[in-house]
């Protein structure tokens, strides 16, 4: 098998996500010409130009909610769908680097978005280089899409779908090899309940994160402190309260993370009984799964429900949950709706929706997946199953696409977390195995 990534391509490809890394592209205010704020902007236009640079043919809608860059000719379109944006770095101090100054020690590069996904899309984006500059000849067009709001609302992708037209077959290099053939369910919604005069929260955290932090200065702060203590959950002190600590991961992996948030809720519902924390204190708890609000919701193919409750507002008005659900992919998604719904109203909570993505399916035995899982086979050795997925990637939104990494089996998951990382040899092996899969798919 040829060996189409050179050590020229793979420093070239660590240069270029350093460029992009420097671009604080979270979610702000809009401005014209940038519908989700100037940073995610800018950073696609450092991708537009880093693509143009390579010699691809480039395209940035004059709005600024999508951009892509093509290679090739010929009626039939191989797509790679990438994001620009990425979620807030959270407190900068509790980085080892600066988050937006890509760094690199012993053999590591550290920035946000290195793994989500700017690093990914780098990783492709070079293999496709790659393979130019060995003068393969492409069939068919392959375009890099990227998008501008994946860590929100993929609005930015819905615009590109409704201007542009489909891809024939695609990957997004957004999640782990081998191939993610299925992605749950995505549902993101808000409990509102009765508000209190006992106490006020006021936090911002993301839907898709589990909460490491959770702070609280308030009245009964000793008392507070104590069921934090009885309950055994870890917490600091300072002259601006206490922070409850926790372990945050990506809201597709909650039962494995230490949901901060949610042990503030306990501790207060035991400081002030019947309130609108009775919610989590008296049911909910700290169950990821699910089991202790709607029972058990699992299926063969997509296994279990997770669910995030990632932030808590309360004021005198009311009390506002915001919640993460990865449905399985055969559960009747408006049956288990009606079901929640039914469930916290027994505490005085309604259900209101947010956002919903359907669910992604595509057959094992299709030639898009039989062709990447070969080539991933043949590339590392490694005999991995194609794969179920709780994250939500692009992928769902393009006709005959799947999740194709970048992330190799045993990679520590930093998506979403401090210190987000990579190690290069495992992103220059990525590189090689795009080459090899983005060759076959789309010059055979």
């Amino acid at each position: 098998m040829k060996t189409y990534i050179t050590s020229e391509h793979q420093q070239a490809a660590v240069a270029a996500l350093k460029r992009l890394v420097a671009h604080p592209s979270n979610l702000e205010a809009a401005a014209p010409g940038a519908p989700f704020g100037k940073p995610i902007r800018a950073a696609l236009d450092e991708m537009m130009a880093l693509c143009s640079e390579l010699g691809f043919k480039t395209y940035t809608d004059p709005d600024g909610n999508y951009g892509y860059a093509e290679v090739g000719s010929g009626d039939k379109i191989f797509g790679i769908i990438g994001h620009v944006d990425v979620v807030p770095a959270g407190d900068v101090a509790d980085w080892s680097t600066d988050p937006f100054n890509a760094t690199v020690k012993d053999g590591v590069i550290y920035g946000r978005g290195v793994q989500d996904d700017k690093g990914p899309s780098v990783a492709a984006l070079y293999a496709v280089k790659a393979l130019m500059d060995a003068g393969v000849t492409f069939k068919e067009r392959i375009r890099f899409i990227f998008g501008t709001d994946e860590e929100t609302l993929w609005r930015g992708i819905k615009v590109y779908q409704e201007k542009e037209a489909p891809i024939t077959h695609g990957i997004a290099p957004d999640s782990e090899f081998p191939v993610t053939y299925a992605e749950k369910g995505l549902q993101q919604s808000y409990f509102v309940g009765p508000g209190t005069s006992d106490f006020t929260l006021k936090m911002t955290n993301a839907f898709n994160a589990v909460p490491a932090k959770a702070s609280y200065n308030g009245p009964k702060l000793a008392e507070v402190k104590q069921a934090l203590s009885d309950f055994g959950f870890a917490f600091e002190t300072s002259d601006d309260g206490i922070t409850v600590t926790g372990k945050s991961v990506h809201a597709m992996l909650a039962p494995t993370g230490t949901n901060a948030v949610l042990r503030l809720a306990m501790a207060l519902d035991k400081v002030f009984p019947d309130g609108p924390m009775s919610l989590i204190g008296q049911c909910f708890k700290e169950d990821a799964t699910g089991v202790n609000l709607l029972g058990n919701v699992e299926d063969e193919a997509s296994g279990h429900l997770t669910i995030n409750i990632s932030n808590i507002e309360v004021s005198e008005k009311e009390t506002r949950m915001q919640v993460d659900m990865r449905i399985p992919v055969t559960v009747d998604h408006d049956q288990l709706i009606d079901q929640l719904s039914q469930r916290i109203a027994e505490y005085g909570y309604q259900y209101e929706d947010f956002d919903y993505l359907a669910p992604l399916y595509v057959p094992t035995d299709s030639d898009l997946v039989q062709k990447l899982m070969a080539t991933y086979r043949d590339v590392t050795g490694d005999t991995t199953e194609p794969q179920v997925s709780g994250g939500a990637t692009y992928a769902r939104t393009m006709n005959q696409c799947v999740a194709f990494g970048a992330m190799l089996p045993g990679v520590p998951d930093y998506m979403h977390q401090v210190d987000e990382q990579w190690e290069l040899d495992k992103m220059f092996k990525a590189m090689t195995i795009y080459a090899e899969a983005i060759k076959r798919l789309t010059t055979e």
